[in-house]
Parts: structure tokens; C-alpha cells; sequence
């Protein structure tokens, strides 16, 4: 049924994004399919903060993420699945949708914020990949 699928991950949140890679890893060995992963460093917001950065600072953090993702995909996810890695910057529903069209992916998974006692929903991310994306999208609480 899937032949690529993506996992986006948060390498600010390795647990838990260890957790969804767990369930993305065995649906791609179940079907067969090839998992890439992108993982969205936000945007810096509004021009002002971009250009306080600068192209070297923004150039750094973008290869720290690479080099983390690299390490952490080389552990969670086998090569006989593995697919290619994405590090991108920007709206983070919006790079995971766009993502998704690149490896031209079947599916998409997602982990959602562990809900407290009182609060029941999809995290906000998660729930924009859903409304947005014309892939079928699994969301791993």
C-alpha cells in the first residue's frame, strides 16, 4: 500500500521522537517501503532576527542538525529501509508537506504532543501536516 514513506522528527525531542521512528520503521518493514526522514529546524521569524544571525550562524545550525540527524538515523533506522534525510528551516507543517512531495511519499508520519489530563488534543504542527497533506498521515501519540 506504501512504498515511501516520510517520518518527521524533532531532534530537539529525540525520546520522543525515537518512539515514532520505532512505529515509522516498522510500517516501512511491513510494506516494504523505503522511510526517508526530514527533521524542520522553525524559521527565525521575522526578517530582523534572520539578519542578526547572519548566513554563517544559520549555515552552522543547519549542519549541526544535518551532522545530529545523521547519527541518530545511522542508530534508529535500519539501512535496508533507510531512505534519504532532510534537514530543512522554515514553517514546520509546511516543510514536512513540502518534504513529502519531494520523495514523492505515500504517507507521513508524525509524532503528537503527549497529552496532559486536561488537554486531548493533536499538537498544532501535527494537526496542520493532517488538514494539509493530500498523503495519508499517521499520527504516533
Amino acid at each position: 500500500m506504501f512504498r515511501t514513506i516520510l517520518l518527521a522528527v524533532d531532534m530537539n525531542d529525540l525520546p520522543e521522537s525515537g518512539h515514532v521512528a520505532e512505529a515509522a520503521v516498522r510500517m516501512a518493514q511491513c510494506e516494504g517501503a523505503t522511510l526517508h526522514v526530514v527533521n524542520v529546524i522553525p524559521g527565525s521569524g521575522m526578517a530582523m532576527v534572520g539578519s542578526y544571525l547572519g548566513p554563517e550562524q544559520e549555515h552552522r545550525i543547519r549542519s549541526e542538525a544535518r551532522e545530529k540527524l545523521e547519527s541518530w538515523a545511522a542508530e534508529a533506522i535500519p539501512s535496508e529501509v533507510r531512505g534519504s534525510l532532510h534537514v530543512t528551516q522554515g514553517t514546520i507543517y509546511h516543510e514536512i508537506i513540502k518534504a513529502a512531495k519531494e520523495v514523492g511519499a505515500d504517507a507521513i508520519v508524525v509524532g503528537a504532543n503527549r497529552p496532559a489530563l486536561s488537554d486531548y488534543l493533536v499538537g498544532p504542527n501535527a494537526a496542520r501536516v493532517v488538514r494539509h497533506a493530500p498523503q495519508s498521515v499517521l499520527v504516533i501519540r
